[in-house]
């Protein structure tokens, strides 16, 4: 499949959802999710300057992100609990 192909669809896609609109329940799931993921990477950010102090390091990656970013500070407190006491 030739490149033109391939750009000419996803052109195509744009300019139907441009007139259609996109459907708006997945974009606010998808948007609401996106700002809770930054907000728990924010909050491991700031634990991981603070906490450095002390010797405490939670790595930020995708699971420890949606986990801090989703259940906010109890997510974060489970996630020290989780470094303290097992790892």
């Amino acid at each position: 499949m030739s490149s033109a192909i391939v750009i000419s669809v996803i052109v195509g896609l744009i300019i139907i959802l441009l007139f259609v609109g996109a459907p708006v329940k997945p974009m606010k799931f998808i948007g609401q999710a996106t700002v809770k993921l930054g907000i728990g990477i924010l909050f491991l950010f700031f634990f991981n300057v603070f906490g450095g102090m002390v010797g405490l390091h939670i790595p930020i990656n995708l699971f420890t992100a949606v986990v801090s970013g989703f259940l906010g500070l109890f997510g974060l407190a489970s996630l020290v609990a989780i470094h303290l006491f097992i790892v």
